[in-house]
């Protein structure tokens, strides 16, 4: 009976180790998850932030800009058509690239993501 008891005692520790496995690791996950989840919200609300400031200075630069080119060709018109025919270019190069800064973006928050860091 010995030897059924010994089996017995190693099962029951066995499963006791197991228990404390899947214990750790369900807290572990939960933390990565709560670590992904605040990097990603802090990230939001500073683009948020920094976002919507420079999107201001890009108006009043747009009219400053509109408003000199129409001063310098002597019609306002054509200045502020110069300026969205910038706007245009600008937005036409973005799209062409599209595919280049969805990899790029993808990359850098796939090595945030999946790191294994504790630390970042």
């Amino acid at each position: 009976m010995n030897v059924f008891e010994s089996i017995g005692d190693k099962t029951e520790r066995a499963a006791d180790i197991g228990e404390k496995y899947i214990d750790a690791s369900r807290e572990y996950f939960k933390l990565k998850l709560f670590q992904q989840l605040a990097f990603s919200v802090s990230m939001v609300a500073k683009l948020l932030a920094v976002g919507s400031l420079l999107v201001l200075a890009l108006i009043f630069a747009a009219f400053a800009g509109a408003i000199t080119i129409g001063d310098l060709l002597e019609n306002m018109a054509l200045g502020y058509l110069s300026v969205a025919g910038i706007f245009l270019l600008i937005g036409l190069l973005i799209y062409a690239s599209r595919g280049s800064i969805s990899c790029y973006v993808i990359k850098k928050m796939g090595t945030k993501f999946f790191s294994e860091d504790e630390d970042e």
